[in-house]
């Protein structure tokens, strides 16, 4: 609807123009040519998936065919071009470009992509060695003379997403501390149709959080007084756009309890991991061992933030007795021997 007074206005300014050009210029004659074209455009691009899910480390091709009128061939100033949307959707970031023989990749892309080249009308983008960053947005675009075509393919990655704050509290992040928040965890800032994902697979949190885009929301699935009224619907409640700088807010992104014969200082529990060829875990991948394998223990234990929680996946008495949830127990002094510690070992 915005975009009917924006054509008004041009429209209007055209009128006018031409109306003060017969004043200055009664005696010039004013000819124009109108191109109109009968069966529509010659060149088009398609995508056989709008989104394509992978994982980090793994390999994804994004999907991105040409089609074009009998009448016409490829020729060899056809130029594929891939770019990667930001979150805002206000830039675009070249991401790979060829053109007949030519072809380059750009930044952190670099090396790790080219064309699935299957046939000439193939233009399918093939990105190897995934990283959390890669997730977003990706527009194919194809230019053969006058005539271009585009499809925009979405990758998405495999994760959980969950709530973290540090332990500043609640509400002690801007923008930027929240972005290298979720890098300590091993873990990206969530991006709107991650958390709207989330919120549909029943993640409830009454804190609100920055997301990639800048905007601060939380989801809500049990409606009440202190998260936004319990007489409104649940849904991702959200503040709107925020200054990334002056804003506070929270920030959404093998697992094993160490079996020990005694309770562990944090600087202890990370060496009880080492020792034993691991390392201690971090927030983020206690939540993904808890969503996505049901992870269950009734322990307190050390986490890499200096924090201490424990993963409840089948509530109990003194065990979470009302919800399945990863229980946090705060950040206590690291010199209190009164805890275990979970750790995280790689598989190769």
């Amino acid at each position: 609807m915005k975009m009917i007074p924006v054509l008004i206005c041009a429209l209007l300014s055209l009128t006018v123009a031409e109306s003060d050009l017969d004043k200055l210029y009664p005696e010039l004659e004013h000819s124009r040519t109108i191109y109109v074209t009968e069966n529509g455009p010659q060149l088009s691009v398609a995508a056989e998936q709008m989104k394509v899910v992978s994982r980090r480390g793994g390999n994804a091709t994004l999907p991105c065919k040409i089609r074009m009128d009998q009448s016409m061939t490829p020729s060899r100033k056809m130029r594929i071009k891939w770019t990667k949307m930001t979150s805002d959707y206000l830039k675009e970031v070249d991401v790979f470009v060829a053109m007949d023989y030519h072809k380059r990749s750009y930044g952190s892309f670099h090396g790790r992509v080219h064309l699935q080249s299957s046939s000439p009308m193939d233009a399918s983008l093939v990105i190897t060695e995934i990283t959390l960053e890669d997730y977003g947005r990706y527009k194919c675009e194809v230019i053969d003379g006058l005539e271009d075509g585009t499809v925009v393919v979405s990758l998405d990655l495999e994760g959980v997403v969950f709530p973290y704050y540090p332990r500043l509290g609640r509400y002690n992040l801007n923008f930027y501390d929240a972005e290298r928040a979720c890098r300590d965890q091993d873990a990206v800032v969530a991006s709107f149709d991650q958390l709207y994902d989330a919120w549909r697979g029943k993640l409830d949190w009454c804190n609100a959080g920055w997301l990639s885009d800048g905007s601060v929301q939380y989801p809500i699935t049990n409606p009440r007084e202190p998260c936004g009224g319990k007489n409104i619907a649940p849904g991702v409640r959200n503040y709107g756009l925020r200054d990334k700088d002056k804003n506070h807010y929270d920030v959404f992104w093998r697992f094993y309890y160490l079996i020990h014969p005694s309770k562990l200082t944090y600087d202890e529990a990370v060496q009880a991991c080492q020792k034993d060829g691991a390392q201690i875990a971090k927030v983020g991948q206690m939540y993904a061992a808890w969503k996505l394998l049901g992870f269950d223990r009734c322990d307190a234990g050390w986490l890499a933030d200096g924090s201490v929680r424990y993963p409840i996946s089948n509530p109990r008495r003194r065990c979470s007795p009302t919800e399945a949830a990863v229980r946090f127990s705060g950040f206590p002094d690291k010199k209190h021997k009164l805890y275990g510690v979970y750790c995280f070992k790689g598989q190769h």
